[in-house]
């Protein structure tokens, strides 16, 4: 099973399990992490459940889609280059360790 790194904005770190096929966003609401609101379920309809994919797991997260790269535009916290809506990113045996920063304000 796939671990997931979480870094929270009040500073704790939460390593949980996955499901493969599960995204971040249902993983890390299924294990209480706080910070992720998921507002529209995974619908991609809105942009609270920002993260920051660490630079050393960017290549294996791959790239946002058109849509997710548009609403991205409109999330509250400061977009970057490492910017993903952690609905989009579905867990995998490769995605193993994923790290990620859950964005600030969401």
């Amino acid at each position: 099973m796939p671990k997931i790194i979480l870094r929270s904005p009040d500073g704790n770190t939460h390593t949980v399990d996955a499901r493969v096929g599960a995204s971040v966003m249902e993983t890390a609401v299924k294990h209480g992490v706080p910070g992720i609101v998921a507002e529209c379920g995974g619908a991609l309809s809105c942009a609270t459940c920002h993260v920051y994919v660490s630079d050393s797991c960017l290549e294996r997260a791959g790239a946002a889609e058109d849509f997710e790269d548009e609403m991205l535009d409109d999330a509250t916290s400061e977009r970057r280059p490492n910017s993903r809506l952690s609905c989009q990113i579905r867990m995998s045996d490769e995605l193993d360790g994923l790290e990620v920063e859950i964005a600030p304000e969401q």
